[in-house]
């Protein structure tokens, strides 16, 4: 399928160079917008955001624009879209985790920093700030525009024994994303990180491969890591969020008016999902409980001990993310 339906395949390559003037002009019926992510579970919160902005561009912009959600790396992976959409040409939009801008931008990794942030509450002040808002542009450059942050959820640890004391993880192997920043972060405890794909986890996790992991309650849950565990310890210490993103040349060039409705339905999409999001993920903690699953919980003190004990790993990457940067996000915890 085209990505943009018009008169002429000539017609086509001069409203995607000439601009929004010459679209607008020759645009006869809908843009279609293919929207790529990797989920593939149903009650996921970005299977449901990506669902419910397609539910609703659809709806209210019927004849206009259209857009097509390919779940499940139907299209691409998180790597792949990146590459893809600053091409502009076979994708539109995507939602990659943060942990995967590595080779395009090095400021997401604020994100992937342990302990920075103390509550969802201070990430999204953070995010809705000057400071967020530049982070998610920071790939304009390369092709690529930022639209919004999704939320997945604050990260907890389980392992195969238990973890109440930064010492207790030393000496284990935990799987982390492709972020240089999390395999620093396990380094520091003393733990073996390895890098692994999503969808490789809870084998791994079962046959010995790798003793923990850290996630969201919905993916702990959703995956069933909490079955081949010892338990898990709700350290809040990290954040898996989602960047929508878009081709910068495909967005460019859309006419004035369709961008300011897409971004508004965008806007909508994302308070409405974010707030979901979080709900999901105390709902998957306490199934988990029903299910016989332990979970340990930190007091003040303790989890100081893990603040303290990651303070390096904020020091390694400060000068690539910006002291300006990290003294932001500190400024947003209550």
């Amino acid at each position: 399928m085209r990505v943009l339906k018009l008169l002429t395949a000539a017609a086509v390559a001069t409203a995607i160079f000439a601009g929004p003037t010459s679209m607008s002009a020759v645009q006869a019926e809908e843009i279609v917008i293919k929207f790529s992510h990797v989920t593939s579970g149903t009650k996921h919160p970005k299977y449901l955001a990506a669902d419910e902005f397609a539910k609703r561009v659809n709806e209210r912009m019927k004849g206009k624009v259209r857009v097509e959600v390919y779940p499940g790396g139907q299209l691409f992976d998180d790597k792949q879209i990146l590459i893809e959409l600053a091409k502009g040409k076979s994708v539109q939009m995507g939602a990659p985790s943060l942990s995967k801008f590595e080779t395009f931008t090095k400021k997401f990794r604020i994100y992937d920093l342990p302990f920075l942030f103390d509550n969802m509450e201070a990430v999204n002040s953070f995010q809705e700030s000057e400071h967020g808002k530049a982070i998610l542009n920071s790939m304009s450059e390369k092709g690529i525009l930022g639209l919004a942050y999704w939320h997945n959820g604050l990260k907890q640890m389980s392992a195969n024994k238990p973890l109440v004391a930064p010492g207790d993880a030393e000496g284990l192997k935990f799987r982390v994303q492709q972020s240089d920043v999390l395999v620093a972060q396990f380094k520091q405890l003393g733990a073996t990180p390895q890098k692994m794909a999503f969808k490789e986890v809870y084998g791994a996790l079962q046959t010995g491969v790798v003793d923990g992991q850290e996630n969201t309650w919905s993916n702990i849950y959703s995956k069933k890591f909490f079955e081949v565990q010892d338990g898990v310890t709700e350290t809040n210490h990290g954040i898996i969020d989602y960047a929508v993103i878009v081709s910068a040349r495909f967005w460019k060039g859309l006419p004035a008016d369709i961008r300011s409705e897409l971004e508004a339905i965008m806007a909508e999409v994302t308070a409405d999902r974010n707030g979901l999001a979080r709900k999901l993920n105390l709902e998957n903690r306490q199934k988990i409980l029903d299910a016989k699953g332990t979970v340990r919980t930190l007091d003040a003190g303790q989890r100081q001990a893990w603040k303290e004990a990651m303070q390096p790993v904020w020091k390694k990457f400060e000068k690539q993310i910006g002291a300006d940067l990290l003294q932001a996000a500190q400024s947003f915890n209550k």
